[in-house]
C-alpha cells in the first residue's frame, strides 16, 4: 500500500511539473479593476497584447470596475493560483485598506509580480488663472486660509491624496471638492469653478498644450520629458515631495514559482520593447519592469506613506 501511495504521489508531482512546463495552454485573463477607457485600462491593453505574443496565447482584458478597484482585485484574489488569472492594479491598491472598514480579500491573498509603470501628476489651473506658479498657489493659500479649493475624482484617488500631502507638507488650509470622476473635475478647473487639481499627464496634456489649462508643477522628483519646462513641486516649494500613480501586476498567492517566473519574464521583456516604451512615454508614463521583491518593497513604502496622509488628514470615503 505504501508503495502504491508513493507511486501515486510521484505521478501527481510529474503531472504538476508537466502542467507548469506547458503553461500556458489556454488564454490568460488580465483583470483590470477599473472601467474601460481609463489610463490603467489603456496601458493594460498595450501590455496584454505583447505579453500574449511572448507567451504564445491570448491575454484577455477583463474589466471589473467598482468600489475603487476592490471588486476586481477581490475577484483576482479568489481565483485559482494557476497563472491564468492575473491582476493589473494601480495606486488605489495601496490606498483602499486605509479607507475601507473591510476589504473583500485578505492582504496576503495577492503576490506582487512586477511594478509596470510610474506616472507623475501635474498641478493644473485654468489658463487665465492669476496663479502663475506652484509658489503663487502656496503663497495665496497661506495668505488666505480656507479660500483656495482643489478638485479630485474622489477621496480614494491619488489626485486627492497628492493634494493632501502637499497641504500637510506646507501647513496649508485648503478646501477639497470631490467629484465622481476626474473628467468633471478637470472641466470645472478649466471653467474656474475650482482653483486647481492634481491630474494625470494623459488626461490633461492635450488641454495644457492647447492652452486651455496651465500646468504649474509636476509631482515626481524629476521633471517629466513630456513637460520639460514645468518644474517639480520638490524643486520649488517642498523638497523631497513625490507622489506617483503606479500600475503593477499581481498573482493569486500560491501561484507556482515556474509559472510566476514565466509570466514575470514576459512582462519585463514586453516593457523593454521600443513600441511599448513609446506608447507609455507618449502619455507621460515611465515604464519600469521591476522584480517581485522590488515591487513588494515599493508597495510597503506606498502603504506607509498613504496610511499616514489619510490618518493625518482624517480622510474618509466620499
Amino acid at each position: 500500500m505504501k508503495a502504491i501511495r508513493r507511486v501515486l504521489a510521484a505521478c501527481i508531482l510529474v503531472a504538476a511539473a508537466s502542467a507548469q512546463a506547458a503553461f500556458p495552454e489556454r488564454p490568460i485573463t488580465l483583470v483590470v479593476p477599473y472601467a474601460p477607457g481609463g489610463s490603467a485600462d489603456a496601458l493594460a491593453r498595450v501590455l496584454a497584447v505583447r505579453v500574449g505574443a511572448k507567451l504564445g496565447t491570448a491575454v484577455v482584458v477583463d474589466n471589473r470596475p467598482g468600489a475603487s478597484g476592490t471588486i476586481g482585485a477581490g475577484f483576482a484574489a479568489k481565483a485559482a493560483p494557476d497563472g491564468y488569472t492575473v491582476l493589473y492594479d494601480a495606486t488605489p491598491y495601496s490606498i483602499n485598506p486605509h479607507l475601507f472598514a473591510r476589504m473583500p480579500y485578505a492582504a496576503t491573498a495577492l503576490q506582487p509580480l512586477a511594478l509596470v509603470a510610474l506616472a507623475p501628476n501635474i498641478v493644473i489651473v485654468r489658463a487665465d488663472s492669476p496663479l502663475k506658479s506652484i509658489k503663487d498657489l502656496a503663497d495665496k493659500a497661506k495668505a488666505e486660509p480656507g479660500k483656495i479649493n482643489f478638485a479630485s475624482g474622489g477621496s480614494g484617488t491619488v489626485q486627492r491624496l497628492a493634494a493632501e500631502l502637499l497641504r500637510q507638507r506646507l501647513g496649508l488650509d485648503m478646501v477639497h471638492v470631490g467629484y465622481k470622476s476626474g473628467g468633471p473635475a478637470i472641466t470645472d478647473v478649466m471653467g474656474g469653478q475650482v482653483d486647481f487639481m492634481f491630474s494625470t499627464i494623459a488626461a490633461s496634456y492635450p488641454l495644457v498644450s492647447s492652452g486651455k489649462l496651465r500646468a504649474l508643477a509636476v509631482s515626481s522628483p524629476q521633471r517629466s520629458p513630456r513637460l520639460p519646462d514645468v518644474p517639480t513641486i520638490a524643486e520649488i516649494v517642498a523638497p523631497g515631495y513625490k507622489a506617483y500613480e503606479w500600475n503593477g501586476v499581481f498573482l493569486p498567492t500560491g501561484t507556482p514559482v515556474p509559472i510566476a517566473e514565466k509570466l514575470h519574464k514576459a512582462v519585463v521583456e514586453a516593457l523593454k520593447e521600443e513600441e511599448v516604451k513609446k506608447r507609455f512615454v507618449d502619455v507621460g508614463v515611465q515604464p519600469v519592469g521591476s522584480t517581485p521583491a522590488e515591487f513588494a518593497d515599493f508597495l510597503k513604502k506606498e502603504d506607509a506613506k498613504w496610511a499616514e496622509v489619510i490618518r493625518k488628514g482624517n480622510i474618509k470615503l466620499d
